[in-house]
């Protein structure tokens, strides 16, 4: 089960709203009236868990969380092994809660073993617990791959607009240097860009406009390798701040995955993981965009996709889960080794 963040709606109960996904999985949305405040809000998930927790058939619990936040109301809750996967440093992001870094600083107590999505994470975090360990953002290959299907199918909103096309995918926030994309687009009227995902802590007012900007607004995650395979080169222009410091984008491997060639600013991640061997160039400017972008869309890109395609295969989502599996499995049998001697293997986190 896969609790949510809660969203509010004009009802006079909170409710727990379960949708089925993909097998066994199950993802649970709290539903909270409005008005019932930072307590009540608190007090109802925390009823709201308990009584998922109450109604499962298994009596063994693995708890994983993405953010501490979760720890309000689930702190009073005993679990077989504790997981914290930190995919960002959350505390640098606008708008976060100021409680946010005492609550990481109580998960870190609590957690069996901590994840960091991706090695700047981790070298500011490694100090942070005894059993930590870096995972940059895998990819889902096969999805990804059908971008370079020759009968991929246009989608409509984008058969109209012309080439060549930059493209970037993702949540427009904070991370996302608007500025950067204004100039490029200004130096280059006959490219096109296109904007696919939401709009978030950003006024829409202050989003650069111009003729060659398309905001497509948000697309399902299986809608976009049709749109993705229609572009020309993938734009990532993430800002150089707080925010950005520790990202780890897993956009990255799902551009080169689609067949995409790959501009991107200074992302210390990136850099590591992609710049240095020239599977993305790395740029600083709107200048050193178009530069970058006009070689990369003239370069012969059969050996490209090659070299890619050996990258990605050291980095998949099932080898990921493979390697994240066994150490939770070790941080399990450590936690019961010390409290009951005994040794519970594999077989016991399959619940």
């Amino acid at each position: 089960m896969v609790i949510e963040e809660p969203v509010f709606e004009d009802v006079a109960e909170p409710e727990l709203r379960v949708t089925p996904r993909d097998g066994r999985v199950k993802v649970g949305v709290p539903v909270l009236p409005h008005g019932l405040g930072h307590a009540g809000d608190v007090l109802a998930q925390r009823k709201l868990v308990d009584q998922m927790l109450a109604g499962l058939k298994t009596s063994k619990r693995v708890f994983w969380y993405y953010t501490p936040m979760a720890l309000l109301f689930t702190r009073h809750l005993d679990a077989d092994v504790i997981v914290f996967d930190s995919m960002d440093e959350l505390s640098a992001f606008k708008g976060a809660p100021p409680e946010l870094l005492a609550l990481e600083e109580e998960i870190m107590g609590r957690a069996d073993v901590v994840f960091t999505g991706g090695h700047s994470l981790y070298e500011a975090k490694k100090h942070r617990h005894h059993d930590i360990h870096a995972f940059p953002s895998s990819i889902e290959t096969k999805h990804f791959a059908r971008a370079r299907a020759a009968d991929r199918k246009e989608p409509e909103d984008q058969a109209a607009i012309g080439h060549p096309r930059l493209g970037f995918f993702g949540v427009v926030d904070e991370r996302f240097d608007i500025d950067l994309l204004r100039e490029v687009a200004a130096a280059k009227p006959d490219w096109q860009f296109v904007m696919i995902g939401p709009v978030v802590k950003i006024d829409p007012a202050d989003l650069p406009k111009g003729d060659n900007i398309h905001w497509l607004g948000g697309r399902d995650y299986k809608q976009l390798p049709d749109y993705i395979g229609g572009w020309d080169v993938g734009f990532m222009p993430f800002a150089l701040n707080e925010s950005t410091r520790f990202i780890s984008p897993t956009k990255t491997p799902e551009f080169l995955a689609a067949g995409l060639p790959v501009v991107s600013t200074p992302i210390h991640d990136v850099i590591r993981s992609y710049g240095d061997e020239g599977y993305v160039e790395i740029v600083k400017d709107a200048a050193s965009v178009v530069k970058s972008a006009e070689e990369l869309m003239a370069m012969d890109r059969a050996p490209f996709l090659e070299r890619v395609d050996q990258k990605l295969a050291e980095n998949s989502w099932d080898q990921t889960f493979e390697r994240i599996y066994e150490l939770v499995v070790r941080a399990h049998d450590r936690r019961h080794s010390r409290s009951e001697g005994a040794n519970f293997g594999k077989e016991t986190l399959r619940v």
